[in-house]
């Protein structure tokens, strides 16, 4: 397994425009988490404009398709997303 970092970068006013989602959203986030996918997720605050996610898996292209899944990026709410292997020194 690997570790790997998403980072999202938000539309703008993305406070409001994610309300829609936001539900669906999370439960997709628990989903992954239920199943030692995803190991923490975040959004920036003040403003609100992007997330940090830490997933570990066999390799990039499983984040990829998490990403499909995910309902903010099904309205064009994610305006990039950047998906970076991490090389752990300090394991949890």
């Amino acid at each position: 397994m690997a570790t790997f970092i998403l980072t999202y970068s938000y539309v703008p006013d993305m406070e409001r425009r994610r309300q829609t989602y936001r539900a669906a959203h999370l439960t997709n986030l628990e989903a992954a988490r239920d199943r030692g996918f995803l190991k923490f997720a975040g959004a920036f605050t003040d403003p609100v404009d992007g997330a940090i996610l830490l997933f570990e898996a066999d390799n990039a292209g499983q984040v990829f398709d998490w990403i499909a899944t995910d309902p903010y990026n099904h309205d064009s709410l994610i305006r990039t997303a950047t998906v970076r292997e991490l090389s752990v020194a300090i394991p949890r």
